[in-house]
């Protein structure tokens, strides 16, 4: 039995992902250039009387990873910090 032919619109779809995919690879690579500001500053060990809540500090493991992603943080530094911000989330 002989293999079935890829169609034109099968190509021109592919094509066109592929396209998509690119603008959009494009796009983010530009937006990390103009953010220039984009500074965490680290967390303060955690004490006893300064709790975030669960939601600050989902937000804060995404920030850092945003971060990481744009390689405006390093990975022995993500990792230290993902670390530190798990280590808070409390477990109810």
């Amino acid at each position: 039995m002989a293999a079935q032919r890829t169609s034109f619109e099968k190509l021109q779809r592919d094509r066109a992902k592929k396209a998509k995919a690119a603008a959009k690879r494009e796009k983010r690579l530009d937006k990390g250039t103009d953010e220039e500001s984009d500074t965490l500053e680290p967390l303060a060990p955690a004490e006893p009387g300064t709790e975030m809540s669960a939601s600050e500090l989902l937000a804060r493991v995404e920030e850092i990873h945003r971060l990481f992603e744009d390689k405006k943080l390093s990975f022995e530094d993500f990792e230290e910090q993902k670390a530190d911000l798990m280590a808070r989330i409390s477990v109810e």
